[in-house]
């Protein structure tokens, strides 16, 4: 056999080249090129292909059997996430924080799936008895899951061929590694090339595989960009350090929505499924305190509850700070200078501090006039009403514009024990009916007027 030819390789991007570079010339990492042995060829190795080489183009009427079978995981909330179920033969990619909870979800989840059938749980950081302490802490006693502590791919591929679980979990895809390709483990070639072994035994088995991947500092899942690419779903298991807390968010789906959550909390025993996150999220909110907002955020087909929370003080320095968590900061600025130009409300000399309670992302306009009536009624020190929710999306113009999707808001609403929305008057037009009483206004001025007159 010839012997392999080495090329540096970036693990940041995973850029390729001849010789050793300072910087990586396509994303601009410095002291990130590793030297890598190309990958052999070798008559033994097994085809990616998810038929393993062997089968024919065929026409798509002759495609035969299920397009599609879902197996419930017995979570709601992952299988809310999923799309419903995990799909027969896909590739799942679960990225978060170290300590987040990945292992202790995926390890609740082969608990259930493992009533139809054994299941395989590979863990290449901790040994058997780590992994078995951490099952008796979930109360997992299920007598089809087995474990392997194994960093050799060739060898976990085996020991599932020989099994047929029900399901694989890999724990993690950066601690698996291929003998004959030389490089390290968790290096891009590695992890590339062991996904992509995965990816053609799940798709040629229909065995759904489950994989773990570590995160950089950045927030993104270490390895090769290729690597979300490979695979059918990517998650992130989300939360604040300290928060119990946790938000699974779905960044791609082949066979679902990429905007449902699920949300759980962690304590002693494990994960727990928050089956009401509207109340979970407004449990502590000060009542009759300024600064605080309640309004509804949807993501997928859940509508949410959030409170926007709002501190404005003097500056003491020269230049006013804008600080924000959990909703954008250059969003809050420009909200802050609509409010100035405007309405004329003095906040240039100020200090704006804006977060969202319960550790919850605000990715949607719909949210904007909330985020204005908590920078006046800090301001001004004038509390709102607490039985009233805020909604609508703020131009450049002063205007409030439409939002979609307000029937299951305001729903939602409805049954948290809200009275009255401030609402973009061309969505209340298009309203139906509700049991809260709507104020339909057309301007940031009138949406101030309405809720603090």
């Amino acid at each position: 056999m010839a012997k392999a030819k080495t090329h540096y390789t970036c693990q940041a991007c995973g850029y390729q080249t001849a010789k050793w570079l300072g910087k990586c010339p396509d994303c601009g990492a410095w002291s990130s090129l590793l030297e890598e042995a190309g990958a052999q060829q070798d008559e033994k190795r097994p085809a990616w292909g998810a038929s393993g080489g062997a089968a024919k183009p065929v026409l798509l009427k002759e495609v035969s059997g299920e397009t599609e079978v879902r197996r419930r995981t017995g979570i709601a909330e992952f299988d809310r996430v999923l799309g419903g179920g995990v799909v027969s033969g896909s590739l799942v990619l679960l990225g978060g924080d170290p300590g987040i909870g990945k292992s202790t979800l995926l390890l609740a989840a082969l608990d259930r799936l493992a009533r139809h059938g054994p299941v395989l749980y590979v863990s290449g950081e901790e040994s058997l008895r780590q992994t078995k302490m951490r099952a008796e802490r979930l109360r997992v006693e299920g007598d089809s899951i087995h474990l392997f502590a194994e960093t050799d791919a060739d060898r976990v591929l085996a020991a599932t061929e020989a099994l047929r679980p029900q399901a694989l979990v890999v724990d993690s895809i950066q601690t698996m590694y291929l003998p004959e390709l030389g490089n390290a483990p968790g290096s891009i070639t590695q992890v590339r090339e062991v996904a992509g072994r995965l990816m053609a035994y799940a798709k040629r088995t229909g065995v759904p595989t489950f994989i773990v991947g570590h995160v950089t500092k950045e927030g993104s899942i270490a390895g090769p960009r290729v690597l979300e690419h490979m695979v059918d779903t990517v998650l992130y298991f989300e939360g604040e350090r300290g928060h119990p807390f946790r938000i699974l968010r779905a960044h791609k789906n082949r066979f679902g929505s990429t905007n449902e959550i699920g949300v759980f909390e962690m304590k002693g025993a494990g994960l727990v499924e928050v089956t009401d996150p509207s109340a979970l999220f407004l449990s502590e909110r000060p009542v009759g305190k300024s600064g605080s907002v309640v309004t509804s955020t949807l993501n997928g087909t859940r509508p949410l509850l959030v409170e926007v929370q709002a501190l404005v003080a003097p500056t003491g320095y020269g230049t006013a700070r804008r600080t924000a968590i959990g909703v954008d900061g250059n969003r809050v600025a420009l909200l802050a200078a609509v409010l100035e130009k405007k309405e004329e409300i003095p906040l240039v000399g100020c200090d704006l501090f804006v977060n969202v309670a319960g550790g919850m992302q605000l990715n949607e306009p719909a949210c904007d006039l909330a985020v204005c009536a908590a920078l006046v009624s800090s301001l001004q020190n004038r509390p709102l009403d607490p039985h009233t929710l805020v909604l609508g999306e703020v131009g450049l113009a002063g205007e409030v514009r439409a939002v979609g999707q307000m029937e299951p808001r305001l729903v939602e609403a409805a049954k948290m024990g809200f009275q009255r929305v401030v609402m973009p008057a061309g969505s209340a037009r298009r309203l139906e009916g509700t049991k809260l009483k709507v104020v339909g206004v057309e301007t940031l001025g009138d949406a101030l007027r309405a809720m603090f007159d």
